[in-house]
This record gives structure tokens, sequence and C-alpha cells, in this order.
């Protein structure tokens, strides 16, 4: 064998046992897959409302480029982002108006949906605007539809979503309380804050319970907000602010430091 031969015999040898030690090889041959797509749904709690920098495409959905979907997806840089989230929107909306970009290569989706259904903005109006036994009603009436109702209108969406994106994992996010309590906290009586934050706690455990049942995963917002509340002394939360709109809604740090964490956990 020629010199020159048997040094670039030797040096093959020496490339290919480097590639072994080092596991280059394996990364050439398989390189890294890229983030699936990702479809973020649901009401105004995933659309942004309340963070400000709202899309102007968007027109009444409010999507924020401020919102933990808008947040994930600019870190994550998924195959394709499908932002139809919107303000206001019920499980019926959501159904009619919100599930078309899912398909078979959907790989991610995120969903908040059900406070509107039961009342929220009525609910706090009424807290806000009237005394505690009307507030109380109110809050009772509520929790009996999140009992007896929506459990079967959130079963629809989840069936839905589940049948247009067959592969996808689906996160449901839950909501924050609102208020911590025993505080001194200018605004609404303690007795509502305590009703709200009740209501907000049994609305969170229904729909625990049908993510659970149709093999979603669940995100705990109420967790994600503890320390933020209303009456915490570093909300995550819009108190009754202008736009009206963006009231009891989480502001910027309550996307980012709230609701991003808590998705991201569980995606």
């Amino acid at each position: 064998m020629k010199l020159s031969r048997l040094a670039g015999s030797l040096s093959a040898f020496a490339l290919a046992a480097a590639l072994a030690l080092t596991g280059a090889g394996a990364a050439q041959a398989a390189p890294q897959a890229a983030t699936p797509g990702y479809v973020a749904l649901g009401d105004s709690y995933s659309a942004g409302l309340g963070a400000g920098s709202y899309y102007t495409n968007s027109g009444d959905c409010k999507r924020s480029s401020k919102s933990y979907p808008a947040l994930w997806a600019a870190a994550h840089a998924p195959a394709s982002f499908a932002f139809t989230a919107c303000s206001g929107a019920r499980t019926g909306d959501v159904l009619s108006k919100q599930l078309g970009p899912l398909n078979s290569s959907t790989g991610l989706v995120s969903l908040s949906i059900g406070g509107n259904d039961a009342g929220f903005a009525d609910t706090m109006s009424t807290c806000v605007l009237s005394s505690d036994s009307a507030c109380l009603e109110r809050i009772n009436q509520a929790r009996t539809y999140v009992q007896n109702t929506l459990p079967g209108e959130l079963d629809k969406v989840y069936t839905a979503i589940r049948g247009r994106a067959p592969a996808a994992h689906v996160v449901v996010l839950g909501y924050p309380r609102f208020y911590k309590l025993g505080t001194i906290c200018a605004g609404l009586s303690e007795t509502k804050r305590t009703a709200i934050n009740s209501a907000a706690d049994l609305l969170n455990s229904v729909i625990a319970k049908r993510v659970a049942d149709h093999g979603f995963s669940y995100g705990d917002a109420a967790a994600g907000f503890t320390g933020h509340e209303l009456c915490s002394g570093s909300p995550w939360l819009n108190s009754v602010t202008f736009p009206v709109d963006s009231s009891y809604h989480p502001n910027a740090a309550g996307q980012a430091g709230g609701y991003l964490p808590v998705f991201s956990s569980a995606a």
C-alpha cells in the first residue's frame, strides 16, 4: 500500500472513530424535527384581552402579541401558528368559527373556554354594581349552569377538536382566582370576593374533569397566578379599568408570568 493511501485510510478511520464517540454522525443522520403546527383557540383569556398590543387585523377579537399563545409561538417557532381565539367567545363560537385551522398534521392545541358560557361579564358587573345579596344570587345562577349544563357544552368542543386534530396534544387552561383574601382592599366586599373565588374554583374543577375524561392536559391557571391576584399588591389581573372590557382580565405580566409558564409546562 502506498503511503498516501495508508494515510488516507488512517484519516478515514480516525474520522469515523471521532464521529462515533461524539455522536455527530447520528446527529447528521437524524436532524432535529421542527416544532409541529400549533393552533390557539378560545376566549379572551387566550386572545390576550387586557394585555394590550392587539393585532390590527384581529378586530373585536383583540388578539394580543403579548398573549401566551403569541409568546409561546415566538419562542418555539412552530411549523405553523394559527391564532383564532377571540374575546367574548363561548363554546358555540369555538365550534362554529375557530376550528378551521385544525387538521391531521396539527401537533399542539391550546384552549380556554367556558367562562362566558357561565355569564362571566354579567356576573362581574352585578357584583361590582349591586349589593352582596344580588352578587351572591347571580353567582349561584352561574354555579348552577356550570354544574348542570357546561359539562355537555365542553364535551362538544373537546370531541370536535379531537375529531379534526386526531394527533394533536391538547392543553386546556383554566382561569385564575381573582382575589387575594384576608387583606384590606378597596372595592368589593370580602363576601363578594370569597364568592367569586369559589365560583372560579368550581368552574376550574368542572373543566379539569372534562379535560381528563377526554385525555387532554389541564393547565392550572389558578396556581400560576397565586400571589398575583387582585388585592395582592402585585396583581397580574386588571381591576375595573378602561376600556371596560379589559377589566378582570390578565395584564401583560399575567400572560407572560402566569399563563405562559402554565401552558409551557403542559405543552
